[in-house]
């Protein structure tokens, strides 16, 4: 389920006091935006990162949190998940996050469901 490193799209990767400046939200927001599945972080160099694709207009991309619990519900991991999203599918015709990005969330989700 996962996409080797090599193929997924080039992301900046936020920390969370870098999510607490973009956001401009106290860090007990960040996390429980972490906690809720409004973004998705993984463990890297240690700290727990977000990608900042996962970032739009200073808040989390709106449709990010149901296509994160779908993927979820389909058993992917944080880590699965992100590489999903960041990585080019053939059906959607770019990486997931970008779609998102483009406002086309109910493909995505429609892709994402057909993976459990």
């Amino acid at each position: 389920m996962t996409a080797d490193d090599s193929s997924r799209i080039e992301t900046e990767w936020l920390t969370l006091p870098d999510l607490v400046e973009v956001l401009g939200e106290p860090l007990g927001r960040v996390r429980r935006f972490l906690d809720e599945s409004y973004l998705l972080g993984s463990r890297r160099n240690g700290a727990i990162k977000v990608p900042s694709l996962f970032i739009l207009d200073g808040h989390p991309i709106p449709s990010l949190r149901g296509t994160i619990i779908v993927l979820q519900d389909a058993g992917f991991t944080d880590d699965e998940a992100i590489d999903w999203l960041l990585a080019p599918d053939d059906t959607i015709g770019m990486p997931p996050i970008e779609a998102l990005r483009a406002g086309r969330k109910a493909e995505v989700r429609r892709v994402a469901q057909t993976l459990a």
